[in-house]
């Protein structure tokens, strides 16, 4: 059996033929033609999968698609996708309509989440967390090995609940969200003021004496090298990780947590550092399993992979 994954970003929209095993067997990609409107967007979509299925067309049991935005996955509709200027798209319908097979539409981070836990680092697990480390924070959940999605698919924003009442501001209106202390920007912003603070800090160097060069990596990379301020910046945004990991360990009791997004490429030194903060914290901690922390497996091709999984799961 054979899923089409679809991941549509705000650039090009990602489609893929993933067997059943998870395994990308043949993928290519088409322009986002916002400008062309949703429907134009939803026939170049169709088209290619169209054309990549013609060989499996047999086998061929559904497609799969992953979306920013706000999704009523039940209802197969978009409801709000800003950077795709969609508003009530109803997606899976007109989609269906094109390749005649069923079709499913869930948030692109749920299905990240998914696609981990079936196909990727966390395939021997049933009860995952998974969280995207990137410009925002974005998350899933997947419990008894099903996508967890909440009142009309629109849970799992993990990135939204606050760890600092009335503390930094969110890109989402609120203030002290976890998105505000551990994505990507967030790090940015605490290595800058640390780096005015300290003009004598290996940051500056590592970033050639620029602000404005300072990324996700600065940090951390002097860090290993033993710069105190590098430190106390990693020191600070493991804090606020390892507390809001902990607070969904306590929530859900997953087998494990899943990290993705461009952070996650420190590897092992963001891991281990993550595992030791929270090897004591987590509560009732002598008589509570533990939980594994992991880095995502599937890299660029988890939005399509986690899109057909949508189809793989229903299915089972």
């Amino acid at each position: 059996m054979y899923c089409v994954g679809v991941d549509i970003g705000g650039m090009s929209i990602k489609i893929g033929v993933v067997d059943s095993n998870g395994k990308l067997i043949k993928k290519d990609r088409v322009v986002t033609d916002i400008a062309g409107g949703p429907h134009k967007i939803i026939s170049d979509i169709g088209k290619l999968i169209l054309s990549l299925v013609d060989p499996y067309d047999n086998d061929f049991a559904g497609v799969g698609i992953g979306c920013p935005g706000a999704i009523n996955s039940s209802a197969g509709v978009v409801d709000r996708a800003f950077n795709l200027n969609w508003y009530k798209v109803p997606l899976a319908e007109e989609l269906m309509r094109m390749v005649n097979r069923r079709t499913l539409v869930s948030n692109d981070a749920n299905c990240a989440a998914l696609g981990e836990t079936m196909f990727g680092v966390g395939r021997t697990y049933t009860d995952t967390i998974f969280l995207t480390l990137g410009t925002g924070v974005g998350g899933g959940i997947v419990l008894g090995g099903k996508l967890y999605e909440g009142n009309e698919g629109k849970g799992a924003e993990m990135g939204h609940t606050v760890l600092v009442v009335d503390g930094e501001q969110c890109s989402c209106g609120r203030k002290g969200c976890l998105e505000a202390y551990c994505s990507a920007t967030a790090l940015i912003r605490d290595t800058q003021k640390a780096m005015e603070k300290d003009k004598s800090s290996k940051m500056w160097e590592y970033a050639e004496g620029s602000l404005d060069k300072v990324s996700g990596k600065t940090a951390f990379e002097c860090s290993k090298l033993g710069d105190k301020s590098a430190i106390k910046v990693v020191d600070r945004y493991i804090k606020y990780l390892g507390e809001g990991m902990l607070n969904f360990a306590n929530i859900f009791r997953p087998q494990a947590i899943i990290l993705g997004g461009g952070i996650c490429a420190q590897g092992d030194y963001l891991i281990y550092k993550l595992k030791d903060y929270c090897k004591d914290r987590n509560y009732g901690f002598a008589d509570t399993p533990r939980f594994d922390i992991l880095a995502a497996q599937l890299g660029n091709d988890a939005g399509i992979i986690g899109a057909a999984a949508l189809i793989f799961s229903n299915n089972q």
